[in-house]
């Protein structure tokens, strides 16, 4: 084993260096830091080809790689087939800066760099680097890297980034995730027609992020850093959320919520002694909202804020979902509803009574269905506001997320739209985020065959499951006589 250790450099230089690859430039970036930076936060100082001497005493590399085990969305992932095959092959079997060799910046946040780095002799694995120099920040800034690195170790969800590596050398803090060769959903805006995306798109965006949040809210995680700009695009296509320094934690109460409906166009006339009939659903829902959550810190983007923040009165998971209005606002019309000629005018808007303004009049179909989400989202009132009482729950049920497959929507196929290059698996057929058949002729036959002999199977059981509302949910018919 220490023969093998010694074919790679110790980490003195670190690769910290940043010249561990000859092609490393900084002229060019994937990510480029927007004019709507996050508040509360500050740019890393660190130059891009400073050097680092760091001794044998002072570098402590990852002890153990958090949550190191194969996760249920990721089991067939080649990048942890190969951070295995490296840290089998390391004398102390733990995964050491040494193994890493950088390519490029990637894109510059407010607390760190993003590097594109590879594994040494191994080509055919990408991941992301974050390095955040420690020195450079105040000691709350340092609690913000503290809180990220713990609540990505805590993730485990494909619309999330995966935590490879944590590692502290010298006075470096650094992340091993996810690479997404797409950039962020900022700039492919910015690549549109009128830096708007058509309505198929939105849904198919905002859905993948509305699953990420449920997922964060059934941790207790309030994100309070929604943008396009930490909407990250993976290789295939589908979404992945970034940058949770800003992101508190706080208790949450999982329950299973019963409710009864009268399901529509159920009431008919009987010639019969019964009279009229009508039919009953009751549904069982999963909810796991932290509606307890509460904090007073002012952090954010500017136009993202919600009121309740803007006033500095206190927070708490509305914040997230007024951030997702905005967010489906911007993808529709290409701009955030109370942006003003400055960050004080648009924080006046947000604070003020009046409510969200659209510029179309009139909209018919399935952009009306969005307009009225996006009113309903835009609340002022917290209490009001649609999703801070039950979260993603109440929000899925909207007509506009209508007939999506939930447990499914990892298997729909990303939207075709300028600027994004979307890599094509043939293992792996693809559900259409517009119809919602297989792109195969051939599986599309075999899909709609087991779908028949699945009715078949299940005809005459009171049981049915309701993909449009939750993951955990079923309904129960039943019918009652009127009176």
């Amino acid at each position: 084993m220490e023969e093998l250790d010694a074919l790679y450099p110790p980490d003195s230089d670190l690769d910290l260096s940043f010249t561990s690859c000859a092609s490393i430039t900084t002229t060019t970036t994937d990510r480029t830091l927007s004019a709507r930076s996050s508040l509360a936060r500050s740019s890393l100082t660190l130059s891009f080809n400073d050097r680092l001497s760091c001794t044998s005493s002072t570098n402590n590399p990852s002890a153990e790689i958090p949550n190191f085990h194969r996760r249920a969305h990721r089991q067939h992932d080649p990048n942890w087939s190969a951070i295995k095959a490296v840290t089998t092959l390391s004398s102390d079997g733990s995964l050491h800066l040494r193994h890493l060799k950088l390519h490029r910046l990637v894109g510059s946040g407010n607390l760190g760099r993003v590097f594109l780095c590879r594994l040494r002799d191994y080509d055919h694995a990408n991941f992301a680097l974050k390095v955040i120099d420690r020195d450079s920040l105040t000691a709350k800034k340092i609690s913000h890297v503290q809180t990220e690195a713990e609540i990505l170790s805590s993730l485990d969800h494909p619309f999330l980034p995966t935590l490879y590596a944590h590692l502290e050398v010298s006075h470096y803090t650094c992340l091993l995730i996810d690479f997404c060769p797409n950039g962020d959903l900022h700039s492919l805006l910015r690549k549109q027609p009128g830096n708007r995306l058509p309505v198929d798109s939105v849904r198919f965006y905002a859905a993948e992020v509305l699953i990420a949040l449920e997922y964060l809210h059934s941790l207790g995680i309030v994100y309070r850093d929604l943008k396009p700009e930490n909407i990250l695009i993976r290789e295939d296509g589908h979404i992945m959320l970034s940058d949770f320094d800003l992101c508190f934690k706080s208790e949450v109460s999982p329950k299973l919520d019963f409710t009864t409906r009268v399901l529509e166009g159920s009431r008919r006339r009987r010639n019969s002694c019964y009279g009229d009939r009508q039919r009953e659903e009751t549904v069982t829902e999963f909810v796991s909202e932290p509606t307890s959550a509460f904090s007073r810190s002012c952090v954010g983007t500017h136009e993202y804020l919600a009121p309740e923040l803007v006033s500095g009165a206190g927070h708490g998971n509305g914040v997230d979902w007024w951030a997702f209005g905005v967010l489906l606002y911007e993808l529709l019309y290409g701009t955030t509803p109370f942006k003003g000629s400055s960050k004080e005018s648009t924080l006046r808007n947000i604070a003020s009574s009046k409510g969200v303004k659209f510029y179309v009049d009139e909209t018919q179909g399935e952009e009306a269905e969005l307009r009225d989400l996006i009113e309903k989202l835009l609340v002022k009132d917290p209490r009001k506001r649609l999703g801070c009482t039950r979260g993603a729950t109440d929000i899925k049920r909207h007509p506009f997320f209508a007939g999506i497959k939930w447990p499914l929507i990892r298997t729909y196929r990303p939207p075709e739209v300028r600027g994004i290059t979307i890599k094509r698996t043939k293992s792996k057929a693809h559900v259409s985020h517009v119809t919602g058949f297989s792109s195969s002729p051939r599986i599309r036959r075999r899909c709609l065959w087991k779908k028949l002999g699945y009715l078949m199977r299940i005809k005459g059981s009171k049981y049915n499951l309701n993909s449009n509302h939750n993951y955990y949910c079923h309904t129960n018919h039943k019918v009652r006589k009127c009176a």
